[in-house]
């Protein structure tokens, strides 16, 4: 179990077996020898593999260990594959995390995923999308309003969301698969506010509609569709745009993004699914935006992030009721038990609020 955590650990890091020996004063064999389980590393090394790696040292001795099923990178084309095997890494311990968390509870308090009733069996066409997502958003009793945070609706259906600080580049858009039955998608870090909650949506899109879609349609366009449905119902975008229109201001397009949480672009992409401008005013408004840098960087204050808070309440309920110890809310959290106690008393909130 050692070996293998620390293999997971070392490549999270991105460091040679070489490289790491040079770090804690062993050679590069040895590493070789800890990660096959044919040595055991002295307690002192072991605290400088913890330190070197940025891990406790109670990690390599995690009594959970997890997998990932049907693991589907939406990666792009440039993505290094040491970026991967990072992102991996850190989904792996964060899932760990919540499994061990979860084992703790006489009854976990969070529901299992289940897929809403009565969904259509078959979709033929990206126009039955449209009515799809609408049957989500009814399921779940959300109505036509603006989703405000996507992450506490996916939380609260059971669907696990995992930030990670690994891809400072931005060179994945999105990862989806399952932990002990549980569905997972894992989100940057790095993105505005509107990627991560477009990608929210698509990886739901493949999620709910994995079985469903007929041969002749493109599974990447189709959960494209349902995202935009599912974050801007047909509904909502006519009643702020109208039925039809010559063509669309920008400004239009800046108020619908930072009401609904859909980035400009897509809103537009939005209008031209739904026959409110035609292909080509879409195609005329998308290069005033190649024009104007606006694929990059969208004009006005960037999108709000969202952000996933259910484990660290759970972890605070847990220790309200006296299910785990501080010591172990501090491990789960990846903090010292220092740090812990100051945050446990709010220090570094009003630390913050002061700076």
């Amino acid at each position: 179990m050692i070996g293998e955590r620390l293999l997971r650990a070392r490549a999270a890091a991105g460091l040679s077996m070489k490289a790491l020996g040079d770090l804690v004063g062993v050679s590069a064999n040895m590493i070789k020898k800890y990660e096959h389980n044919q040595n055991m590393p002295s307690s002192g090394v072991m605290i400088k593999l913890a330190k070197v790696l940025s891990v406790r040292s109670e990690y390599f001795f995690r009594p959970v260990k997890v997998e990932l099923a049907g693991v589907e990178f939406r990666k792009r084309a440039n993505t290094p594959a040491s970026v991967l095997k990072k992102l991996e890494a850190d989904v792996l311990d964060q899932a760990e995390r919540w499994q061990e968390l979860a084992n703790l509870w006489p009854t976990f308090p969070v529901p299992k995923f289940s897929v809403p009733q009565n969904l259509p069996g078959k979709i033929t066409s990206l126009d039955e999308i449209e009515t799809f997502a609408n049957q989500v958003r009814s399921a779940w009793d959300l109505g036509g309003k603006p989703v405000l945070d996507l992450i506490d609706v996916l939380e609260s259906q059971g669907i696990l969301v995992i930030i990670t600080q690994v891809d400072e580049s931005a060179k994945f858009d999105g990862l989806q698969a399952t932990v002990a039955d549980q569905p997972v998608i894992v989100l940057s870090a790095n993105w505005p506010g509107d990627r991560q909650r477009f990608t929210l949506a698509h990886e739901l899109g493949h999620l709910l509609l994995h079985g469903r879609l007929s041969a002749e349609l493109n599974e990447e366009k189709a959960c494209n569709r349902f995202a935009g449905s599912f974050l801007l119902p047909a509904n909502a975008i006519r009643q702020q745009l109208g039925i039809t229109r010559h063509t669309i201001e920008f400004r239009e397009l800046f108020f619908l993004k930072h009401e609904f949480g859909l980035s400009m672009r897509a809103c537009l992409y939005r209008a031209c699914d739904l026959g409110i401008i035609t292909e080509s005013i879409h195609k005329l408004l998308s290069m005033q935006f190649s024009y104007r840098g606006w694929r990059k960087c969208e004009p006005g204050r960037v999108y709000p992030q969202e952000e996933t808070r259910l484990f660290q309440q759970l972890i605070y309920r847990g220790l309200g009721e006296n299910i785990l110890s501080e010591s172990k809310a501090a491990e789960l959290l990846g903090i010292s038990l220092m740090t812990f106690h100051r945050q446990r008393k709010l220090e570094l909130v009003d630390a913050a609020i002061n700076q």
